[in-house]
């Protein structure tokens, strides 16, 4: 039997190698984003052979990330789908990427549904590409910055600190309370597990931008290495009535990225959760994958 445990903050220890040596693309699949958001997903793990198991459970449906790490991951799975039946529940793996389905496919190819998760599919862009804003198809974001520039002359940019930290949150509420994040179940989640990024920002290793004008924060970014080859952002906010903000801070960060992580291809900027805004305003950047995700259900042939 699996012995589950809550997630706590030092099993970053034994949890990261085992991600890094499965070097996964998903923003799922990442130690910040697991501990970040314990409380809404009530996640749970394990260390199963030389994988990382993940258990959550969502509005009472129990589910498991694809396992991480390194080694023969059909044993794994087996003792997942006995944890399932063993629990009463049904075996479900959620986030898994097309690489994990072929997988899933040649180890049991007649037991698993697949169903795609599209509000879960992350945007990936080319590094450069953000850094530059280059080409026809991002004229409309240098334009945005362009005005920016010419509106608030007194810009900056700043890299988050332990000094200027605490001012990033006080932003982080001010934003909240202008989307009124209190009426919206999913920006009430979001708002949990911010507020542990920040609790937590220099144990979870995390680094992050800001924007200033006239030393007021209008914008702030988070984020941390996730892979071999990709940089992703878990947060950015920036006060929607000045034109230019979040593409500046995005811009900026960006090009902080390639300067501190040179072997950085690609710049992860997470999933739109089903917002048509949010959709709309990442797919304006042109992303050049999708991190696409997929639930995998599990049924015994008869």
């Amino acid at each position: 039997m699996i012995e589950f445990k809550p997630v706590e903050l030092n099993d970053k220890e034994w949890i990261k190698p085992l991600l890094k040596a499965a070097d996964f693309g998903g923003c799922h699949q990442n130690f910040t984003n697991i501990f970040a958001w314990r409380e809404t997903y009530h996640y749970h793990v394990a260390k199963v052979e030389n994988f990382l198991v993940v258990k959550g459970n969502l509005n009472g449906t129990h589910y498991y990330f694809y396992p991480a790490g390194s080694g023969d991951v059909h044993r794994v799975l087996e003792e997942l789908r006995q944890d399932a039946q063993d629990n009463n529940h049904d075996f479900i793996l959620l986030g898994i990427s097309p690489a994990n389905m072929a997988e899933l496919k040649e180890l049991y190819p007649d037991n698993f549904e697949y169903e795609a998760m599209r509000d879960s599919f992350d945007y990936v862009y080319l590094a450069e590409k953000l850094a530059t804003l280059a080409g026809r198809k991002l004229q409309a974001k240098r334009n945005h910055i362009n005005r920016f520039v010419a509106n608030n002359p007194n810009w900056s940019f700043e890299v988050i600190t332990p000094d200027n930290l605490a001012e990033c949150w006080e932003m982080n509420l001010e934003w909240c309370r202008l989307n009124n994040c209190g009426e919206d179940e999913q920006l009430q989640a979001e708002y949990c597990a911010v507020k542990n990024n920040f609790k937590y920002f220099r144990e979870l290793e995390l680094e992050g931008g800001l924007i200033r004008v006239d030393g007021k924060i209008v914008a702030f970014t988070i984020g941390e290495r996730l892979n071999s080859d990709t940089y992703v952002v878990h947060v950015e906010k920036a006060f929607g009535d000045i034109q230019g903000a979040y593409q500046i801070i995005n811009r900026e960060f960006v090009r902080w990225i390639r300067e501190n992580y040179p072997d950085i291809v690609y710049v992860n900027r997470e999933e739109d959760m089903g917002y048509e805004g949010l959709r709309k305003a990442k797919l304006s950047y042109h992303p050049d994958k999708m991190e696409e995700k997929y639930l995998a259900k599990y049924y015994t042939v008869k």
